[in-house]
């Protein structure tokens, strides 16, 4: 009872700070594959567990995304994070490859999502692609005010250099 309590809790802790929690159904999965996507996980900050569905219901009764619960049928791989493109690049990419990891629906604060919507949300650029474009965008206009202003000089040096070459080969 102490354990299911503690495993509603830590996944209550998950799902406060969470953006998007994505379910997929593993049946059939191997071992080895499942161990690989918990890396892929791992390594991109997701929280990816295999929870009874019981407790998962019971973690997100209270929350925006209350309406996952009814999507919550059979074995399933739960991903909660706070990127939610990331959560979905990471399952929907690992689905591609393993035809026994199926996608089920997915959440964001209060709006639930079709197989497909998690699909089209994992080909969206990620946060830091966003911002990385966002940056240069904003830094083109800068650079070429920069390159402008050193012409100036440049050009003034390069004129004076020319009237020096003139003035040699005259004498």
């Amino acid at each position: 009872m102490e354990e299911k309590q503690a495993a509603v809790a830590e996944i209550s802790a998950e799902v406060t700070q969470a953006q998007a929690i994505v379910v997929a159904e593993y049946r059939g999965l191997e071992v080895a594959a499942m161990t690989d996507l918990r890396k892929k996980a791992r390594g991109s900050g997701i929280y990816l567990r295999v929870l009874k569905n019981t407790l998962a219901r019971r973690a997100v009764a209270a929350t925006p995304f209350a309406g996952l619960s009814e999507k919550m049928v059979g074995p399933l791989a739960y991903g909660i994070s706070r990127d939610p493109v990331k959560v979905a690049k990471v399952l929907y990419e690992f689905a591609r490859g393993n035809d026994k990891f199926v996608i089920k629906a997915g959440a964001m604060p209060n709006f639930v999502m079709s197989p497909k919507d998690v699909a089209n949300l994992a080909m969206l650029p990620s946060r830091d692609e966003l911002i990385a474009k966002l940056m240069a965008t904003m830094q083109a206009p800068i650079a070429k005010f920069v390159r402008t202003l050193n012409e100036v000089p440049a050009r003034f040096v390069r004129t004076v250099a020319a009237v020096r070459d003139q003035k040699q080969q005259a004498a």
